[in-house]
């Protein structure tokens, strides 16, 4: 059954079909609120209500296909804001493929952007005024062939009055096939464009709802609180898309205001009604240092409904320290829900909550290494979350070797299939599209054969309960043992409370344990030598290995992708070349 009402892929719903729904019903109800932070500290809020934005969509919709074919390709450069959603939404009424993408800090490179408009050859390029003229001097000078149309969309809305109602509707008869193209952060490759349909996204958004709130329906002044950026997966569908789906208010902000003050996501998550969130592990474990009683003072966070830990793997610890941090604020350590999901299924997998009473299971760590699962005592061992094995989408763990189903207690690769999981890469040969369309050999009983997404992560299922315990092609072997970089990282992090890259170098014709760990730089005598004595002592307690390099960074030093999540292949490549600033040395 449709969870809130919301109508299944069959009746012909789509993202916005579902906006002129709640335009029709609910027109001076406020969709989306961003606070900027940006000119003012103290935050200034614009609003749009369902009929606003329904309206400035339909109009600007009708702007963009004057310069391009149903079909044709959107790319969204644009300061996170109401306008990137106003442009994402518009592009798919014109009948566009919208392609959104982070805006570049004025000085850095636009390497990402080239590859990007290289592959997808863009006929127009929605942007704003704050940054048109960044945006249109990279258009004058890149060599692209057929330049794209620049709109700045405020620019329109001075000449154009967005919120006039015109008709009939510029919605094309059939929407194409493809939504939106989710491309990847291009942490080790190339960017990739996960080409994702309107059914997709319907389609997982019911499944994540049915996840999360199969026993209590969503309340109706529920808020969705965000942060996190427009252009990634989680950001996309849970601050933009899951508001419009559900029917429910959006209070947004950008994600340089939570770097710069976490507690603005804290006091947000207080502030509104029923508050619905997500986040990657890191920024719980930088909300709980970076704020303060003071912060929440008078405020409750009582009322939060629950909030998504994703993107990364989900770290005990973390949970943890961020639940025991809120407690004296009514924060109760069932709003936590950790959830696994990647682009190449729209963006939502599984999920569970999390219980003090029974936090995580501990695994011997060499057994990990070996591919088994065997439980043990917390002590020389590894923590992992649990998760629910879903039914919709169906999961499996497979040997990738021989492509069939591994037993209990076995670690292979999470195989995914379900209506939520894309039909593959943009333009891609098909020697790059081996992930999507895998199959099955000798599948157990009511195991669908194909097709299957070869998600590329590694878990096993113990009790009838789903782990995750990394990425293949993060997997450290050193000295002919398997290691996963995010057990040694969260060891560390013990330690330091920093982010920790652990990668392998080759030293002699054998690989050598490096970890590289961001620290805030200390005047007393010797700090630096403790901190990298405890790191030392710290793994080869845990793990057995030896530490061939602690290196001790300025924070923001470690690369990662535009999500958060660490380049341990960057972070590599910079050791090998001695190009990290070392505090250290």
């Amino acid at each position: 059954m449709p969870v809130n009402n919301i109508r299944t892929e069959g009746e012909q719903s789509s993202i916005l079909s579902m906006l002129h729904g709640r335009a029709s019903l609910r027109p001076d109800d406020v969709a989306f609120t961003f606070t900027d932070y940006g000119k003012d500290p103290a935050g200034v809020a614009e609003t749009l209500t369902w009929s606003q934005l329904a309206r400035r969509t339909t109009n600007l919709a009708r702007e963009i296909g004057l310069h391009g074919s149903v079909g044709d390709r959107a790319v969204i450069l644009a300061p996170q804001g109401l306008q990137y959603i106003l442009a994402f939404l518009a592009s798919m009424q014109a009948g566009f493929v919208a392609v959104p993408l982070p805006l570049p800090h004025r000085g850095s490179s636009y390497d990402r952007v080239d590859a990007v408009f290289a592959d997808t050859a863009p006929s127009v390029v929605l942007t704003t005024s704050e940054a048109a003229e960044d945006v249109g001097g990279y258009l004058d000078q890149s060599d692209l062939g057929a330049v794209p149309k620049l709109v700045d969309i405020d620019l329109l809305g001075d000449s154009l009055d967005l919120d006039t109602s015109h008709a009939p509707s510029v919605a094309p008869v059939e929407l194409p096939a493809i939504g939106y193209l989710q491309y990847s952060s291009g942490s080790t490759r190339t960017p990739t464009g996960v080409m994702l349909s309107h059914r997709n996204l319907t389609v997982n958004f019911e499944q994540l709802m049915r996840s999360f709130f199969a026993g209590s329906p969503l309340p109706t002044d529920a808020t969705v609180v965000s942060w996190l950026p427009f252009y990634h997966d989680m950001g996309l569908v849970l601050g933009v898309c899951a508001p419009i789906l559900c029917g429910r208010r959006a209070e947004l902000m950008s994600p340089v205001a939570f770097l710069e003050r976490p507690a603005r996501w804290m006091r947000a998550l207080a502030e509104n009604p029923h508050a619905w969130s997500s986040a990657p592990n890191f920024a719980f474990d930088l909300a709980a240092r970076k704020t303060t009683d003071d912060d929440l003072d008078g405020l409750d966070l009582g009322g939060v409904l629950g909030i998504i830990s994703g993107a990364e793997r989900v770290e005990p610890a973390t949970l943890r320290r961020f639940v025991d941090r809120f407690a004296h604020f009514n924060f109760r350590d069932d709003m936590m829900r950790p959830s696994y999901g990647l682009a190449e299924a729209t963006v939502f997998v599984t999920s569970s909550t999390w219980s003090e009473m029974s936090p995580a299971v501990h695994f011997d760590t060499a057994e990990l290494g070996e591919g088994r699962a065997k439980p043990c005592q917390p002590g020389k061992d590894t923590a992992l979350v649990k998760y629910s094995v879903p039914q919709s989408p169906s999961l499996r763990i497979v040997d990738s070797e021989t492509r069939r189903e591994c037993p209990a207690d076995v670690v292979g690769e999470i195989w995914v299939h379900g209506d939520n999981v894309a039909d593959g890469y943009w333009r891609k040969p098909p020697e790059e599209q081996s992930r999507f369309g895998a199959e099955l050999l000798d599948p157990s009983p009511g195991t669908p054969e194909r097709p299957w997404l070869r998600t590329g992560d590694l878990g096993f299922i113990h009790a009838g309960e789903l782990f995750i315990v990394g990425r293949i092609k993060d997997l450290l072997i050193i000295r002919g043992r398997n290691h996963y970089p995010e057990d040694i990282e969260a060891t560390v992090q013990e330690v330091t409370r920093g982010r920790v890259a652990a990668i392998s170098v080759p030293v002699d014709s054998t690989e050598e344990l490096v970890t590289v760990i961001e620290v805030k730089m200390r005047t007393d005598a010797g700090w630096l030598d403790s901190v990298k004595t405890g790191v030392t002592a710290a793994i080869s307690n845990t793990h057995g290995l030896n530490v061939s390099d602690v290196v001790l960074v300025a924070p923001g030093s470690i690369p990662t992708t535009t999500s958060g999540k660490i380049r341990r292949a960057a972070c590599a490549e910079q050791y090998r070349q001695n190009r990290f600033d070392r505090l250290d040395v």
